[in-house]
């Protein structure tokens, strides 16, 4: 993947993750500490943001920084159900296992 092709991700990723939690480039401006024209400028892909900013931007946003990198395929609300029930998946089986080792001895 070229670099070009990254930066883009990352651009149009941040966009779609702020307006997802419903926040404005000013309001994701306050919360990560930084202007509303580093943000713009990263949402249209006219700057690229160091480390520290993106850090500071995934910490606003409440994310990790990975996601920023992946391609979105799923809403955020809608991931947060999924990691929930697998979540639970694993410990109902894990349970049904200890139940099973326990009733073994």
């Amino acid at each position: 993947m070229e670099s070009k092709e990254i930066q883009q991700r990352v651009s149009e990723n941040l966009r779609k993750i702020r307006k997802a939690k419903k926040m404005t480039q000013l309001d994701l401006a306050i919360k990560s500490d930084l202007s509303e024209a580093m943000i713009k400028n990263i949402e249209l892909n006219r700057s690229w943001p160091s480390e520290k900013t993106l850090s500071q931007i995934t910490n606003a946003l409440e994310i990790d920084v990975y996601r920023l990198f992946l391609p979105l395929t799923i809403d955020p609300e809608k991931e947060k159900e999924i990691k929930l029930s697998i979540k639970e998946n694993i410990a109902e089986a894990f349970t049904k296992y200890m139940e099973e080792i326990i009733n073994s001895i």
